[in-house]
């Protein structure tokens, strides 16, 4: 199965809200999931975005994504920060993580930030194996 990977666009947001919905509920935290469609269009696609997503899809489904924007350190200056990384449960497995965890890291020697952040939950098994 191969995954076209792309930039995000802002019709994709209703896929992307749905996919942080998913690794919510993944999560066991879809209640805490408060922002809405409009929301996530004013904050990424308006005059100051906020963020940036890239999607996989598979037969022009959107099946995947990564959300970053850049978080700045005092320190050490503009890293990416990895907010969310989902598949689709179906389509995990099959390289469209890798796809997508590979080019969020281009993404980051491309823009030449100092490096990139992210956090996985301590019992989120799979995802620390992925990582690794």
């Amino acid at each position: 199965m191969t995954a076209h990977i792309r930039t995000g666009i802002q019709s994709d947001l209703p896929i992307v809200l749905d996919l942080i919905k998913e690794l919510a509920e993944y999560e066991k935290s879809l209640d805490e999931v408060t922002i809405t469609l409009k929301e996530l269009e004013e904050d990424g696609f308006g005059e100051y975005p906020c963020y940036w997503f890239i999607v996989g899809e598979v037969d022009g489904e959107i099946v995947g994504m990564s959300f970053y924007f850049i978080r700045y350190s005092t320190w050490k200056g503009r890293f990416l920060f990895f907010e969310d990384f989902v598949v689709k449960e179906a389509y995990r497995g099959k390289g469209i993580g890798a796809a997508l965890f590979e080019k969020t890291v281009r993404i980051a020697q491309e823009i030449q930030v100092n490096g990139m952040i992210w956090q996985v939950l301590d019992w989120n098994l799979p995802a620390i194996n992925f990582y690794k």
